[in-house]
């Protein structure tokens, strides 16, 4: 079957659907659609080598299949041709119209980077946001967009294998939780459980192999269940449907791999669900199977009476059987089972009228909302981050005295219910009740929660910096830095300014005055702030993170030391790329195949500045830059032609690292326990350790221990120097 045969073929089969569902007008729209698509894409080929119409075909069946309207078919058909043909959007326009028009200039990604867009994060976020915008024009644009990702991932198998993985991950941190919060499961989850087996194939493997292995006894089991509950639910409702199902391999993945769960100790992989008439016969049910079976505690969840925020409903019980197998009971009425499927493509599938569109815009207001918060963010960046942290999975049920439901990702704080309420209650919040009992502001609400925000009228009461490190969503950090970015200015500049003297500082970087302005106003530029006190301020109310930013600070560190090196010790741009010594992960610059071992006298680790020495018949040895056996000035040394540059590799595959502490401490009983304690819990490993007296019922703990980075090492010295009795931590050469 040539090209042209397999394409029209395919076409074929849609236009079959097409022709049972639209009118001959409507028809006659998407056959143009779908010309116009072929001229225009004519040539060129998908990365399977199939021609590149095979996808908008697919697109435009999947958008059949969740029955949406004509327009939204053939915008599907035409949604590439504007960013990868000759096609302009305004010849869309003349063609099939404003709306048909609209519809692929959502979908149609940012054309031309603005030049002051570098960063692909930020490039991916700004085409979100201008999705998002579109989406809250028409809703139509996003349903197309997912259909459009899911073709892709059902294909991504052709694609390199790194952009397979950005893909995959961006799938599953953007699109599938938008498809969650719209409601459409089965793409949810085909998008959920594709993702994953790109980015942990051999997880999913495990998963897949697990439940092939139960394969015959699972269809079985569910089979016996289903039987024994219809003999007893059709007595009381005769027209009730059951169906049977196996969860989903993601959803599978997520209890063993994120919860540390075994595969028998979840509890939900089978379910039943039974689908009534009306909400009544729902509850009905819910007596028999608890007649029946059962119900384990804690495992009931009413979606009926307290709605999902993406509008499901359903009763949740879950109960052990006779075997001592558990499942999931779930029931509903065919209205929430048709929204539990379509979500909110249900309104065109069933065309719901004047109602379904007032649930459309209730739908809607999230999108709305998140659009809001972003207009107070500093970075476009934060609008992928809300989704990621927001749109989850897990998320919990809250209720204000009132009555009121707020949903919140599992974690949130009450910090976090505060903001969800509205951004004036959060910042003159100042502690929290739950169940009437006054609770600390860093506490995790649960679902059935009724929370009580005690607020203060006194003026210039605000947020505290401290609630940026407790909240769990983006939208309340957010909300909580454009607060101190307004009113506490001339705060933030000190502020700011204190935390990037303090970094330059404590990772020893020595500027004159002039290479001090000159390195903040070239950081403050690669940030996009207009002036010097802005970078500050936004240091200082947290629109931007040192932690960030560190990298470029230490390269611009390098180049102006660089600038400052002796010629002789300059790499000369001749010189061949050097070669890593196995095992130690640093390059010489200008040498080749040489010996490199980490000197004893400063052990350093990656992030440290690092120079090297020839030595006699042994290789060379790399210290730090700022290592006591180092001379201060080379040139003036007795051998400045043994000092080399020396760096270590960005795709260091060395892993892990020796450094030395020293801890000044007072002397009591446990304080090695709680050390120990605090080390442990963080996963590092102690090699050495010795102890010295000191006068004044003081003494020096010398630790060896291993790290992967400098940044790493200076999380577990900040952690070590709150340990009661430690008075400070530094590094030291004691190995």
């Amino acid at each position: 079957m040539d090209e042209r045969t397999s394409v029209e073929f395919m076409y074929d089969e849609l236009r079959e659907q097409v022709a049972d569902i639209f009118s001959d007008k409507e028809a006659d729209v998407i056959d143009k659609a779908f010309k116009v698509a072929c001229e225009r894409h004519n040539g060129q080929k998908r990365r399977s080598g199939e021609p590149y119409i095979i996808h908008p075909v697919a697109v435009a069946k999947i958008v059949v299949d969740y029955g949406m309207d004509y327009q939204s078919v053939a915008a599907a058909m035409l949604h590439d041709t504007v960013e990868d043909t000759d096609l302009t959007l305004e010849d869309v326009r003349k063609e099939f119209g404003a709306d048909i028009a609209a519809l692929v200039d959502g979908l149609t990604k940012l054309g031309k980077v603005p030049l002051d867009i570098k960063d692909k994060e930020e490039q991916q976020a700004e085409n979100v946001r201008k999705m998002l915008l579109a989406m809250s024009e028409d809703i139509r644009v996003i349903i197309i967009k997912l259909a459009d990702r899911l073709h892709n991932i059902r294909t991504l198998n052709f694609v390199a294998p790194q952009k397979r993985r950005d893909k995959a991950l961006e799938t599953l941190e953007i699109y599938a939780p938008i498809a969650h919060r719209l409601g459409i499961r089965a793409i949810k989850e085909e998008l959920e459980d594709r993702a994953i087996s790109y980015l942990d194939p051999i997880g999913y493997k495990e998963i897949e192999e697990e439940l092939s292995k139960q394969g015959k006894s699972h269809s079985e089991f569910l089979e016996t269940i289903k039987s024994q509950i219809g003999e007893r639910v059709h007595e009381v409702v005769p027209q009730a449907a059951l169906e049977a199902r196996i969860k989903s391999v993601h959803g599978i993945y997520r209890k063993m791999y994120m919860q540390n769960k075994n595969f028998d100790e979840i509890y939900d992989i089978y379910a039943v669900r039974i689908i009534v008439d009306s909400v009544i016969e729902c509850y009905d049910c819910l007596g028999i199977i608890h007649d029946m079976f059962k119900p384990i505690p804690g495992r009931f969840k009413d979606y009926i009476s307290t709605p999902k925020p993406n509008m499901y409903q359903s009763l949740h019980t879950t109960v052990i059987g006779r075997a001592g197998i558990p499942f999931e009971v779930q029931i509903r009425t065919w209205d929430m089972h048709k929204t539990a499927e379509f979500g909110i493509a249900a309104h065109w599938k069933y065309k719901l009228g004047i109602n379904g569109k007032q649930k459309i815009e209730e739908r809607l207001a999230w999108v709305r909302q998140l659009l809001e918060t972003q207009k107070e963010a500093d970075d476009v960046k934060d609008i992928v981050r809300t989704i990621k942290s927001d749109f989850v999975s897990d998320e919990v049920f809250v209720f204000t005295p009132k009555g009121d439901v707020i949903d919140l990702p599992a974690g949130a704080t009450v910090i976090d219910f505060a903001y969800a309420i509205h951004s004036a209650v959060g910042t003159k919040m100042v502690g929290a009740k739950v169940g009437g009992r006054i609770v600390p502001l860093d506490y995790k609400v649960q679902t059935g929660d009724i929370v009580e925000v005690l607020t203060s009228s006194q003026p210039g009461k605000g947020p505290s910096r401290d609630w940026l490190h407790i909240v769990k969503t983006s939208s309340a950090r957010t909300k909580i830095r454009a607060w101190f970015k307004k009113e506490r200015r001339e705060e933030n500049i000190a502020e700011g300014r204190s935390e990037f003297e303090k970094e330059i500082k404590r990772n020893k970087m020595r500027f004159t005055e002039e290479e001090y302005k000159k390195l903040v106003q070239t950081i403050a530029d690669r940030q996009h702030c207009a002036t010097v006190d802005d970078f500050y301020a936004a240091l200082g109310y947290g629109g931007l993170f040192m932690s960030r930013i560190l990298p470029a600070v230490r390269d611009e560190y390098a180049r102006i030391n660089a600038a400052k090196q002796p010629e002789k010790i300059k790499i000369q741009e001749t010189a061949k790329p050097a070669k890593r010594a196995v095992g130690e992960g640093v390059a010489i610059e200008g040498i080749d195949n040489c010996l490199i071992k980490l000197s004893r006298c400063c052990a350093p680790i990656p992030g440290d500045e690092i120079i090297g020495f020839i030595t006699r018949g042994h290789g060379v040895s790399i210290h730090k830059r700022d290592c006591s056996n180092v001379p201060k000035d080379i040139t003036s040394c007795e051998s400045p032609e043994r000092w080399v540059s020396a760096r270590w590799l960005t795709n260091n595959s060395i892993q892990e690292f020796k450094a030395g502490l020293a801890i000044l401490c007072e002397s009591r009983v446990a304080l090695m326990a709680d050390v120990a304690t605090v080390l442990a819990d963080m996963r590092v490993m102690i090699n050495a350790i010795n102890t010295r007296e000191l006068k004044d019922d003081r003494a020096y703990v010398y630790l060896t221990i291993t790290v992967k980075s400098t940044d790493f090492l200076n999380v577990v010295i900040s952690k070590l120097k709150k340990i009661d009795g430690v008075i400070n931590v530094t590094r030291s050469s004691n190995q």
